[in-house]
């Protein structure tokens, strides 16, 4: 028997736990988790037996119905991915204890692993070498084993091409990155600014290319999305996943380590990193994708930077700790496109 949807806290009740959770639940004390700005998100501290875990996060839809009904397609996105994608491929995720959604509105609750004592990464502060290696291994699980799966777009929500959103992002990229830079112009300097609207002229043609090459696409992978071990240890973790969809999968790994590396610390070791991702692929059966080609998806990949960091920041809710996060995302990215000259692909 199902326990249904619940979409407030107040309704993670002990016994709504119980079911969900398949053991007695005693007592939950919740606290939240996060700003709310796309959902809201808390962490269950629980008493009981028959196997329930000592604590869980549920994530539960925006307060606001109109932001929910808004964010729908990508509540129902993230729950299929845990639910019928997540144990098709490699990528570590927290195990997923109760999935459930209501059709056709964005009503949700998803309850999942606690992956404390893990922690978040910090997007502004950048990580080390080490963990970006950690990062970009993991994420060759998600890329590597459905490489090119024409079956992945049987999924409703997951299409290589969709030629309306893209014409859509492209039709909107430059006046998007003119909110951007009045909106941070203080944070950003000149140079960045003009290779932002050149980044902003060439979103279509870059958003269609290279289709023969695609997997799942995390979309946002990112520090803030990952957990890392406090110790160092390896075994990164990788969260968030509503916006998954399918593309070039080089533009998980552009991002990811063009946000989170110093220009210095990205030229040294960039090369290293990723030559570790294709290793990853091959690991999982990938073939016919060499090395210098991964090269060179990386390079052409990275204008996947400054695109989510200018449409994040123009449309989403301001904050001072978001304007540092998004600025500090475009110098680190914008500096790679120039290193790597990869608006010359294009």
């Amino acid at each position: 028997m199902s326990a249904g949807v619940v979409t407030e806290a107040a309704a993670l009740t002990p016994d709504w736990l119980s079911e969900a959770l398949g053991g007695r639940v005693d007592d939950a004390v919740a606290s939240a988790v996060g700003t709310g700005q796309i959902g809201t998100c808390f962490r269950l501290t629980l008493t009981g037996d028959g196997g329930v875990p000592a604590s869980v996060l549920v994530k539960l839809p925006a307060s606001d119905p109109a932001s929910r009904d808004l964010l729908a397609g990508a509540y129902r996105g993230e729950l299929v991915f845990y639910a019928d994608i997540a144990p098709t491929v490699a990528v570590r995720v927290p195990a997923c204890h109760y999935a459930a959604v209501t059709p056709d509105s964005g009503d949700f609750v998803l309850v999942l692993e606690d992956l404390a004592p893990m922690r978040q990464g910090d997007q502004v502060a950048g990580c080390t070498v080490e963990q970006a290696h950690d990062a970009v291994v993991n994420l060759a699980g998600l890329h590597g084993p459905r490489w090119c799966d024409p079956t992945l777009e049987d999924f409703d929500h997951l299409a290589l091409t969709p030629a309306d959103q893209i014409d859509l992002l492209a039709e909107l990229a430059p006046s998007t990155t003119e909110l951007f830079v009045d909106g941070l112009g203080d944070l950003l300097s000149a140079e960045d600014v003009a290779t932002l609207r050149a980044v902003a002229e060439v979103v279509g043609p870059w958003s269609y290319a290279r289709s023969e090459r695609f997997a799942l696409v995390h979309g946002d992978y990112r520090l803030d999305n990952l957990m890392f071990h406090p110790d160092g240890a390896r075994g990164s973790v990788a969260l968030d996943w509503q916006t998954l969809s399918l593309g070039l999968p080089a533009r998980d790994l552009a991002y990811v380590v063009g946000t989170s590396l110093s220009p210095k610390v990205r030229r040294l070791h960039e090369r290293g990193l990723v030559a570790a991702y294709h290793r990853a692929l091959t690991s999982y059966g990938v073939g016919g994708h060499s090395l210098e080609q991964c090269w060179d998806d990386y390079r052409f990949a990275m204008v996947q930077g400054p695109l989510v960091a200018t449409f994040g920041c123009a449309y989403g809710t301001r904050s001072p700790r978001g304007d540092r996060m998004f600025a500090t995302m475009v110098a680190r990215s914008c500096a790679a496109i120039r290193d790597l000259g990869t608006l010359a692909l294009v």
